[in-house]
């Protein structure tokens, strides 16, 4: 059993994911913008060169990060950014990347299991992983639709391997593990009491902090009553199916006003015509105007403020609503595995039968029960 499990390598665990989509470290957060709105993922690796260079030594190129819309949101929601949106997208990337450059690691095809689970554990967020072959034309005929800036990697192709990639990987898997699959999450002692809350009424842009660590730590911020029942949430994972407009709504509205703001239909006319009021009261009627004049260069006919469309494939996520995704205490570890899967999303909130928030479990404690119990199998 163990040496079927361990015989796994990162590569096997890469097969039929797409190449990353590449932009330089010298573009600016509108070229960002501009690619994550062309892309099929959620984010855009940055690259310390420039890949449509055909002087780079591609040895000394590395993967410095990634960017993902809920970094330009919250870039746009600055206070020194909000009444000039558009000079702040002229900002070089670089500013978006977070100081831990631990969030994106290097590693090889033939990098264990073992090992890619311990730099996740370690805060790798996605592990770089070199392609080694594939159809270059369907490459070419792809690359032709990205912004300049975004680099097309010719020479060495690369994907990224994540947290849901191997949570994925050991639920087709899971029956090894037995009986610690059907064991309740309370039992195995993975619940996080400790996580990022919001009251319902408080102004939103109290919690561009906590949306921020949120978006680090993979998770999303509760959004409460005044009793601690769990009303719904501000996720990270909600807001990257937005555009750069949803950063008026964050600035003028309530938490509560915000989620259903960002829900999957669109935000509603009254709310959209709250945070235009809004915005007029505090002088930055610019805002809006400007953001959404950005935004209809990417806008599919009929869509809403808020919301931009991406590939079909992509579809399940353009579904995400504000409402939290919830389990029990009792519930068992595969069972919020596939909750979480399902969803697409990192982490399942942990309620009571009365609504009350326990806590938040996420794939990193996941992963560190599957570690153990591998690690227990070879010891």
């Amino acid at each position: 059993m163990e040496i079927g499990l361990l015989s796994y390598d990162v590569a096997d665990l890469c097969i039929g994911k797409p190449p990353l989509q590449a932009l330089s470290a010298a573009a600016s957060i509108a070229d960002a913008l501009a690619a994550i709105k062309l892309s099929d993922d959620n984010a855009v690796s940055v690259w310390s060169c420039d890949h449509s260079s055909s002087k780079i030594n591609h040895l000394n190129c590395l993967c410095v990060g990634k960017i993902c819309m809920v970094d330009i949101i919250c870039y746009l929601c600055k206070e020194e950014n909000l009444s000039s949106p558009g000079a702040a997208l002229r900002s070089p990337v670089t500013v978006l990347l977070p100081k831990d450059t631990g969030i994106v690691r290097h590693v090889e095809p033939s990098s264990s299991l073992l090992e890619a689970i311990g730099l996740m554990l370690e805060g790798a967020q996605n592990l770089v992983v070199p392609i080694k072959s594939r159809n270059r034309r369907k490459q070419l005929s792809r690359s032709s639709t990205l912004p300049a800036n975004a680099a097309n990697l010719s020479i060495q192709e690369f994907c990224w391997l994540t947290q849901e990639d191997v949570i994925r990987f050991f639920l087709s898997s899971v029956g090894l593990f037995s009986p610690i699959p059907s064991r309740s999450i309370e039992s195995l002692g993975i619940i996080k009491a400790d996580f990022p809350s919001i009251n319902y009424h408080s102004p939103a842009i109290s919690a561009l902090g906590l949306i921020n660590k949120s978006l680090v730590d993979q998770t999303s911020v509760a959004v409460v009553d005044s009793k601690g029942t769990l009303i719904g949430e501000i996720s990270p994972f909600t807001l990257a199916t937005c555009d750069e407009s949803v950063a008026a709504a964050i600035t003028t509205l309530s938490a509560g006003d915000l989620m259903a703001y960002i829900d999957c239909g669109g935000p509603p006319e009254e709310i959209v015509k709250k945070v235009e009021e809004e915005l007029k009261r505090k002088k930055l009627e610019g805002m809006m105007e400007e953001l959404l004049s950005m935004d209809d260069d990417f806008a599919s006919p009929g869509s809403k403020p808020g919301m931009y469309s991406r590939s079909s494939s992509y579809s399940v996520r353009m579904v995400r609503r504000a409402e939290a995704i919830v389990c029990y205490p009792w519930s068992s570890l595969v069972a919020v595995m596939v909750q979480a899967l399902a969803h697409r999303v990192n982490y399942v909130w942990v309620i009571e039968d009365d609504s009350a928030v326990v806590g938040i479990v996420t794939f990193t404690e996941m992963l560190q029960v599957f570690r153990e119990n591998l690690e227990s199998m070879i010891a």
